[in-house]
């Protein structure tokens, strides 16, 4: 049998159901598996080894009774440390944070573990989870396994980092600008952005969700209908329905399918060439297969792209002028640069025309996405940066350049998700972005996975070194 922190959930979850393999022998692998690669990836914040072996056990049991709590009881799963698990610390990435153990778990924690998944663990993330790195004031330097000179971007840093190094199959994160999609790109994993309360989450905010993080497409449909789960504490999810994603995934006819080609969102920074050419090529590749692909222009304005940037220094500027200087002093230098260098001289004025243009960003694209059945694009434009900086360029003062094909979704509320499709000269992974209608959540994942099995061959996955 393929070497156990190979195997995907699907092929877990068979192997369970036909005794083939345990979830104890299944965690055992992965765990030590884990112990090869974070010395030089760090992408774990807690490994909690005893309750995880612990957990499998009772797994084990369940399916040789025959009555497992789902078909992804005893699958490993890792998830980002902003995430709350009952009693564990949840610093957000900041060595200033409050280190309490959290009372309960929050949504997609709870979901996860009421299927009996087996908990590996929290994974790393930047200073409160604004910046697309893998660089922690609290966690150190988190590294992309394929390159490790490389960043895995952020903010689901660990979470992505994890994935591609084989920590396990299943991975959660969260996404406000696009924290799942970009570190999906960067470590060649795929991740799903869903519908704004798809997931319940807590405390929801506005363009706040959590997500799956997977290699496959089939394993984050598997997931979604776990976590999409409802929840009464997130005041701003969507009306459950059950979903059967997994046996919904395959079958989308592409012959008719009216495609958007986002190449070049026209603000922020410009499109890398590799990174062209692979967007081009998948979207070549649709074409070929039947979909009517269109190229459309960029639905969003430098003045949209500013009007986030100055919405959220503001709400993090804020947050940080409250801590003490001694609390203060232990935040990421970068991040208390970026968010107060201007944010202390807002007025009121500034904040709600920012507002404004985060709202007109949303309308613009609904209405560009609306004119297709689906959008694809780059999902950023650029290829891995180097590890160790805070964002490219390591620029406080523009510290975002990079979201521009990421963002609006958030704020949108559309679901979107990044598909791995091909690699740079020199060996680094790069996404391609679908985006649906609101509320499409599947549509995104069955688009998703027809990219899958578009793609050109893949190349196998990094080993520890």
């Amino acid at each position: 049998m393929t070497e156990l922190h190979r195997l995907d959930a699907a092929e877990l979850s068979e192997a369970y159901a036909k005794a083939q393999v345990s979830p104890v022998e299944v965690a055992t692998e992965v765990l030590a598996h884990i112990e090869r690669w974070e010395p030089s990836i760090n992408a774990m914040y807690l490994l909690h080894r005893e309750q995880a072996l612990a957990d499998a056990r009772a797994s084990g049991h369940r399916w040789r009774s025959g009555r497992p709590l789902s078909p992804l009881d005893g699958i490993p799963v890792t998830i980002k440390e902003n995430i709350h698990t009952r009693g564990d610390p949840a610093p957000v990435g900041t060595a200033a944070a409050d280190l309490s153990p959290k009372p309960a778990d929050a949504p997609p924690a709870a979901r996860v573990r009421e299927a009996g998944c087996v908990i590996l663990g929290k994974t790393t993330m930047p200073d409160f989870g604004m910046l697309s790195s893998g660089l922690s004031s609290i966690h150190g330097i988190t590294r992309n396994p394929w390159r490790l000179d490389r960043n895995p971007s952020g903010s689901s840093s660990g979470a992505a980092a994890a994935c591609a190094a084989g920590y396990g199959p299943l991975h959660l994160g969260t996404d406000i600008g696009g924290s799942v999609r970009l570190p999906a790109t960067h470590c060649g994993i795929f991740a799903l952005k869903p519908s704004l309360g798809r997931i319940p989450i807590h405390p929801p905010y506005m363009g706040r969700v959590a997500g799956p993080m997977t290699r496959t497409v089939r394993d984050s449909a598997m997931l979604m209908e776990v976590l999409s789960r409802p929840d009464p504490r997130d005041f701003m999810s969507l009306p459950w329905a059950p979903v059967d994603y997994a046996a919904a995934l395959e079958g989308l006819e592409l012959k008719g399918l009216r495609i958007g080609f986002l190449p070049d969102m026209g603000v922020g920074l410009p499109v890398h060439p590799e990174v062209a050419a692979v967007a081009a090529d998948a979207a070549r590749a649709l074409a070929a297969a039947g979909a009517i692909v269109e190229p459309m222009p960029s639905f969003l304005s430098p003045q949209m792209l500013e009007g986030f940037r100055v919405f959220f220094e503001a709400r993090s500027g804020n947050d940080v002028a409250a801590m003490p200087p001694g609390q203060r002093a232990k935040v990421l230098p970068f991040i208390v640069e970026w968010c107060t260098w201007r944010s202390q001289g807002f007025t009121g004025g500034q904040v709600m025309a920012a507002y404004t243009q985060l709202m007109e960003m949303r309308e613009a694209a609904v209405r560009a996405v609306g004119r297709h059945d689906f959008v694809i694009s780059p999902t950023s434009p650029i290829p891995a940066y180097e590890a160790g900086i805070p964002s490219p360029g390591s620029d406080p003062h523009d510290a975002l350049p990079h979201i521009a094909f990421t963002v609006a979704y958030n704020f949108s509320e559309q679901p979107a998700a990044s598909v791995n499709w091909n690699w740079t000269a020199d060996g680094l992974p790069i996404g391609v972005q679908v985006i649906g209608q609101r509320f499409d959540d599947l549509g995104v994942l069955r688009l998703s996975r027809l990219l899958e099995l578009l793609r050109p061959p893949q190349r196998p996955w990094p080993q520890p070194r």
